[in-house]
C-alpha cells in the first residue's frame, strides 16, 4: 500500500481504535463494542463518513485476525454509518465558459483547462510529467499522482488501477499546453543552475512540485472571484467535467474511462440526479422506436 495509506490507518487507530477499545482482550471483543465506538465518535461531532472509515480500519484488522485463527467472527462485520452524499457543485457551462476566460494568460491557464475537459484529480494533474503528454498526436497518458506522505510531497502510483488510462485532449489543452511548455523553458534560461528539472508540467517557479494548499488559496480561488463565479472546491472542477458531458449527451461508459472510475455504476450513482432530462429522453426514445 501506499505510505500514505499506511499513515492513515496508523493515525485511526492511535487516535480513535485504540484509547476506546484496546483496553479490552481481542477474543471479547463483540458487535456491542463496536457499535459503542460508532456512537462515541459520532457523539464527538465527527462525520459519519470519517466514522465509516475508521470502521474500515478495524473491519480490516479483524478479518486478518480471522483468516490467522485468532478469533472465530469479526465483531465488526455490522452495518457502519451511512455518509450523507457527497456534497457537489459544478459549475455551469456558462460559468465554465467565464472561469476559463479568466485564467487566460495565467500562470496556470493550462492546468484548469484540463482539470475541466479531462476531469482529472488535482494530484493526477500536479504529477504529470512531460514525458506523459504527446502534443502532437493530442494525447496524455495518467499514471502518477502528487501525494502527500509525511508531511511532504512526492511523485506516487494514482488513487486505483483505473487511475492508468489514456486520455484524448482537446484542441484548447493543446493549445494551452504547448504556450505553458513555452513559459516554462523561458523560466528554466532565466534561472539556469537554480531549476530543478523534475519534467513536472506543473511545478514552482524552481521545477520543484507544488504545495496543492498553496495552489487553491494563492492561485484557485482568486481566480474564482475574479470570474465572478461561485466560490467552488477544486475538485468541482472534476464534477464539472463530467456534468457538461453527460449533460451533452456522452455516453457514461465514456465518461467513466475518461474519469478512471472503477466502475460505471460509481459514474452514474454520483451524476444521475445531475441529469433531470434524462427521463424525457428514454421517453421520447421510445417514442420514437414504436411510433
Amino acid at each position: 500500500m501506499r505510505a500514505s495509506t499506511y499513515e492513515r490507518h496508523e493515525g485511526i487507530i492511535r487516535t480513535h481504535i485504540g484509547p476506546v477499545l484496546g483496553h479490552i482482550e481481542l477474543k471479547n471483543l463483540t458487535p456491542a463494542h463496536v457499535r459503542s465506538l460508532h456512537r462515541e465518535k459520532l457523539d464527538t461531532g465527527l462525520a459519519p463518513a470519517t466514522v465509516r472509515k475508521i470502521h474500515s480500519t478495524l473491519h480490516k484488522a479483524l478479518s486478518q485476525a480471522v483468516s490467522d485463527g485468532l478469533i472465530p467472527r469479526n465483531a465488526a462485520a455490522i452495518k457502519a454509518p451511512r455518509p450523507a452524499p457527497e456534497e457537489m457543485h459544478p459549475l455551469s457551462p456558462e460559468e465554465a465558459r467565464t472561469f476559463l476566460e479568466a485564467t487566460r494568460a495565467e500562470r496556470f491557464e493550462a492546468l484548469y483547462v484540463l482539470a475541466i475537459t479531462t476531469g482529472l484529480r488535482r494530484g493526477e494533474l500536479l504529477g504529470l510529467r512531460w514525458k506523459d503528454v504527446d502534443l502532437e498526436s493530442g494525447v496524455l497518458r495518467v499514471g502518477r499522482a502528487l501525494v502527500r506522505e509525511g508531511g511532504r510531497y512526492r511523485l506516487g502510483e494514482t488513487k486505483t488501477k483505473r487511475g492508468h488510462r489514456s486520455i484524448r485532449l482537446t484542441s484548447q489543452a493543446v493549445s494551452a499546453l504547448g504556450a505553458h511548455r513555452k513559459r516554462q523553458l523561458e523560466e528554466r534560461v532565466r534561472l539556469a543552475t537554480l531549476y530543478e528539472n523534475h519534467d513536472l508540467i506543473f511545478a514552482t517557479q524552481k521545477g520543484t512540485p507544488l504545495n496543492p494548499e498553496n495552489l487553491v488559496k494563492r492561485s484557485f480561488k482568486p481566480l474564482l472571484r475574479q470570474a465572478g463565479v461561485p466560490e467552488i472546491r477544486f475538485h468541482d472542477l472534476r464534477h464539472t467535467c463530467a456534468t457538461l458531458l453527460l449533460g451533452s449527451g456522452v455516453h457514461p461508459k465514456l465518461v467513466q474511462e475518461l474519469l478512471g472510475h472503477a466502475t460505471i455504476a460509481m459514474t452514474l450513482d454520483t451524476y444521475s440526479h445531475f441529469l433531470p432530462s434524462m427521463g424525457d429522453q428514454t421517453a421520447r426514445a421510445m417514442e420514437d422506436t414504436l411510433r
